[in-house]
């Protein structure tokens, strides 16, 4: 299901009109669920509910379990305390060496340059990130070239927050330039929901900006089920492709939404009609309220031995977990620990 509507508004019009009370998202889904609405008001008064109306508008109505409603819809278990479930569980703090850097492995570094996301995620491991602390502002830019400059086996630069699509293209234009005018510098990688729960942000401009820049592109979208890929959706990605602008899709298992094989192998088909290319199949992140997503290691190592059975190498998922303090992602499938 498609509401047009919301799709002939321009992207702009879209990230100023979110759904974000508990109790239009549920009567918009013709759900009346009183222990829904609830839970739903206590949740978000520790993580806002923010969504787009385009991506409600690829919901079942009347279904409480619809797989994209329960990626975004505030839940009372969020407010429960489980052992391992902390506030940081990649060690960012850490790794937070200025305003808007975290620089946890060696060859690239991490910009954050908004705290802004076009949907709230309830899994999102940054839900508790201290974003006003960390936001790089222009005074800071000399601060950061210069800590480029000390490591000069950094050669790459991902951008991130929040969500980098939310910028204006004269703001992310500003930093693609920055980036471009370091020499050691040779990869741009952007990761974003946005081309997915709003995908008229992927315009002509934003297209060229990467298109005409002279560092290598890499446009990471995060889509976690095939019912997210509509044709708009699959037509706009397929025109970075065009534009020979590489896409890969990460995604995070998830209990309810996409813990079965055949989800999970039609996720990548879908991806592969639209030219992007799966990445990373990601265990969830242990972060405080989201406990409720997580998935048993014997379903995990279970589900990835059917889509191995099932898709060609080319389309599966790297099965990662990161974890904190470790110099890369760790590979998961046929470990009995993870």
């Amino acid at each position: 299901m498609t509401h047009y509507l919301y799709q002939s508004q321009n992207w702009q019009k879209q990230l100023s009109d979110l759904v974000t009370d508990p109790a239009e998202l549920l009567e918009l889904l013709d759900l009346s669920s009183d222990a829904l609405y609830s839970g739903a008001v206590l949740a978000t008064e520790q993580f806002k509910l923010r969504v787009p109306r385009a991506f409600v508008g690829k919901m079942q109505k009347n279904n409480a379990f619809d797989p994209l409603l329960l990626q975004v819809l505030p839940h009372h278990l969020e407010l429960e305390e489980h052992a391992g479930f902390v506030t940081d569980p990649l060690g960012e703090e850490a790794a937070n060496q200025l305003p808007g850097v975290l620089h946890k492995y060696k060859s690239r570094f991490l910009l954050t340059l908004t705290g802004a996301c076009a949907v709230h995620c309830r899994y999102c491991f940054r839900r508790h990130f201290p974003y006003q602390e960390n936001l790089p502002k222009n005074d800071d830019w000399p601060d950061i070239k210069q800590y480029l400059g000390q490591h000069p086996e950094i050669n790459e630069v991902i951008l991130s927050g929040g969500d980098p699509l939310t910028l204006s293209n004269r703001k992310f234009a500003l930093w693609v330039e920055r980036l471009e005018s370091i020499a050691q510098i040779k990869t741009l990688r952007i990761h974003s929901r946005v081309p997915i729960v709003i995908p008229e942000r992927v315009d002509d401009e934003f297209i060229s900006i990467l298109k005409n820049s002279r560092l290598r592109s890499i446009l990471v979208v995060h889509s976690n089920h095939a019912q997210e890929l509509d044709d708009l959706t699959c037509s706009k990605l397929l025109s970075l492709a065009t534009a020979q602008i590489t896409v890969l899709n990460q995604a995070v298992l998830l209990k309810g939404v996409n813990d079965n094989a055949d989800t999970l192998v039609a996720l990548s088909q879908r991806l592969f009609e639209a030219r992007v290319m799966p990445y990373y199949l990601h265990v969830l992140d242990k972060v405080k309220g989201a406990h409720h997503f997580d998935l048993e290691t014997d379903k995990i190592d279970a589900l990835y031995t059917q889509i191995l059975a099932e898709l060609p190498g080319y389309l599966v998922p790297k099965l990662v977990r990161e974890i904190a303090g470790e110099n890369n992602k760790t590979p998961l499938y046929g470990h009995a620990t993870f």
